[in-house]
């Protein structure tokens, strides 16, 4: 077990072109994750159909959701939800400054 202190604000001053995923814990049933945006959005006709649930929450920044349905949902800081397994949905913005950060829980 990692006893050292972290920072989830804390990460390098040049972010990489691409977002940066990085998982901050996990288990068999359970993965935690950082995900730090910088203007990403999800490719033209690609959906995100994941096997888990995901509770996501936006720490920093902004970004909006589209679902199969045609819906939409913008997110800012402190924004929080649940998207259930195999609901196909999209991201369709993300903030650049501030950088959106967002923390994933998959189970």
């Amino acid at each position: 077990m990692n006893n050292e202190i972290e920072n989830i604000f804390k990460f390098c001053a040049q972010l990489p072109a691409k977002e940066l995923f990085e998982t901050l814990w996990s288990n068999d049933q359970i993965s935690i994750k950082r995900i730090i945006s910088t203007g990403q959005i999800t490719p033209a006709g690609e959906w995100y159909d994941q096997e888990q649930n995901e509770w996501l929450i936006v720490l920093q920044g902004s970004g909006e959701l589209s679902y199969e349905d045609n819906s939409r949902i913008k997110l800012t800081t402190g924004d929080y939800l649940l998207i259930p397994a195999h609901l196909k949905h999209r991201v369709e913005y993300t903030s650049t400054e501030p950088p959106c950060i967002w923390l994933t829980v998959f189970f």
